[in-house]
């Protein structure tokens, strides 16, 4: 018999409340959106930053978030499309933008760009 964890998800963007439990041999957003939730996502591959969630309390698994650094990883984010729970969860939705630029922000330059050349500022 798989366990089940109770997790609690806070959309953020519509101020939303949800409760579901989710078995550990399943991902947290399928299940999730099967007991009604509606949460964002896009790819559903582990792949982009859409489903990203910041974990309040508890652990999960999620060996196939690609999108996510390692670093960002430990810092408590994580993919709800490829996460399995491994205790009872409390997470919160996060801005896509912001999990962007915190995973690839230092790659891209700052400031004006021309053919590819960064331009001297007066």
């Amino acid at each position: 018999m798989t366990r089940s964890h109770r997790i609690n998800i806070h959309h953020r963007d519509r101020q939303q409340h949800y409760t579901v439990e989710v078995p550990e041999d399943h991902y947290i957003l399928q299940t999730a959106e099967n007991q009604g939730a509606q949460l964002p996502f896009a790819c559903r591959n582990g792949a982009c930053t859409t489903c990203a969630v910041r974990v309040l309390s508890g652990e999960v698994e999620q060996p196939e978030a690609m999108g996510l650094s390692p670093d960002l990883r430990k810092k408590g984010y994580a993919l709800l499309c490829v996460s399995y729970p491994r205790t009872d969860l409390e997470v919160e939705t996060q801005d896509e933008d912001e999990v962007y630029e915190l995973q690839f922000g230092q790659y891209f330059g700052k400031g004006k760009v021309r053919f590819g050349l960064p331009i001297e500022e007066d």
